[in-house]
């Protein structure tokens, strides 16, 4: 699980994580329509936005391509052809579209962003968060839920992974972040899974009260992954604002959306 979270006093992100059995399955793009192609053009322009700060669309072009999948670096997901995107943070972005033919023929390209200024107005106030390296990973503290311990984290340069040899754990990870009242913040993340799985959850809360050991963090849900609610059961990877299916607690949909009062 990688993690860049865009949200922005005294508020605790929580990521909790309870495993049930780990079921193979394939992903795939499709069944076929009977016509299969054998090439297709990926290629797509990028337009930076007048007037709004590291905005960028994304324009593939249409001939021959039945649906586009995109990847911006925080893990593929099914698109538009014309894609509007927002990279607040400075940094070289590689930019994946993945074109999409009859009969699930696919091709793909990539381009490079190269954003020179961070936006002031929406950054990532989430420290560690890529847990690229020791230093990351120290901005997390890991609570302890499971009393067998069986399940534990498992960090390794740009990922962190909660591992149980089988049966029922819990774990999670959490930390303090300062943000402002009334405004409103949104929660990203790139989750992955190259299997399904059975009676597992992965939720992500954003809660005004202080993590207990050995206590279920409950306070202000605000997305996630469950197969008791239709997702996680094949394999996934990209966005959890995409991929997720657990209903936000404030919007009682599912959202990213956080607005604490």
């Amino acid at each position: 699980m990688n993690l860049n979270i865009n949200i922005k006093r005294g508020v605790f992100l929580m990521l909790a994580l309870a495993l049930g059995t780990l079921t193979s399955c394939d992903d795939e793009v499709g069944n076929g329509n009977g016509l299969t192609a054998t090439s297709v053009d990926p290629s797509f322009t990028i337009t930076p936005v007048a007037g709004e700060v590291n905005t960028y669309i994304l324009t593939a072009q249409a001939k021959g391509v039945i649906a586009s999948k995109w990847d911006i670096g925080y893990g593929p997901y099914m698109g538009k052809m014309v894609e509007k995107i927002v990279l607040p943070d400075a940094g070289k972005y590689t930019v994946t579209h993945t074109a999409i033919a009859a009969g699930g023929f696919t091709q793909q390209v990539s381009q490079d962003i190269v954003v020179a200024q961070s936006d002031p107005s929406k950054p990532n106030l989430v420290k560690g968060g890529f847990f690229n390296d020791a230093t990351d990973v120290a901005k997390w503290t890991i609570l302890k839920l499971s009393a067998t311990g069986a399940a534990f984290w498992d960090f390794k340069p740009g990922s962190a992974t909660l591992r149980s040899p089988g049966g029922w754990a819990q774990e999670g990870i959490y930390q303090a972040i300062d943000v402002v009242k009334d405004k409103e913040y949104t929660i990203d993340m790139l989750v992955s899974s190259a299997s399904g799985s059975d009676e597992t959850w992965f939720e992500v809360y954003a809660g005004k009260s202080v993590p207990e050991l050995g206590v279920e963090y409950k306070d202000n849900k605000v997305m996630g992954l469950s197969t008791w609610d239709g997702c996680a059961k094949s394999g996934f990877l990209g966005r959890l604002s995409i991929v997720g299916c657990v209903k936000n607690d404030a919007t009682a949909s599912v959202s990213n959306v956080v607005n604490l009062i």
